[in-house]
């Protein structure tokens, strides 16, 4: 499955969003922030994803943005009459799938590899955290061909960290 980000889909007449052609990063070197519908985060129930749009939160980084503090979280839980543990969960895929590299396809699979934040993300080291991915894949599948290249994962890491010095900086 293609994911399309959001900010590359338009709405048609009946309302439904189509994909756009995607475009390359700017040339000034400033990596932003994808955004997916919210329809694209893993593991997101339906009944779920009905009560987010509900509450007007369409796009994982409208997601991400009401879910800064563990206070927003609560607040969202209370709000939804979810767990805070989901809130939780989707908040932090929310926030690796502003990854344009990681995006709404692989923020699951970090995740169930202990990383939740891009500024994690972006500390790791290459060799581990492919270690890390590929012990994960062939513990879920029992094939190592599913994991993701060195040179992909590389690319994760150098795109987080982009990330995350553009989110520091006032």
């Amino acid at each position: 499955m293609l994911l399309t980000p959001v900010s590359k889909m338009k709405r048609e007449p009946s309302t439904k969003l189509i994909a756009m052609r995607t475009t390359r990063p700017s040339q000034s070197g400033h990596l932003r922030p994808k955004n997916w519908s919210i329809s694209q985060l893993p593991g997101l129930h339906p009944e779920d994803q009905d009560k987010l749009i509900q509450h007007g939160i369409t796009s994982t980084l409208q997601l991400f943005h009401v879910t800064q503090t563990s206070a927003q979280r609560q607040q969202l839980a209370t709000q939804l009459q979810t767990h805070i543990q989901h809130i939780n969960k989707w908040a932090a895929l929310a926030n690796l799938a502003r990854v344009p590299s990681v995006g709404c396809q692989h923020c699951g699979l970090l995740l169930h590899a202990g990383i939740i934040s891009p500024e994690q993300l972006g500390q790791m080291s290459l060799p581990r955290l492919h270690q890390q991915i590929l012990k994960l894949q062939v513990a879920m599948f029992q094939q190592r061909d599913l994991c993701p290249s060195l040179n992909e994962v590389s690319e994760w890491i150098q795109q987080a960290r982009l990330i995350s010095q553009s989110a520091s900086r006032p």
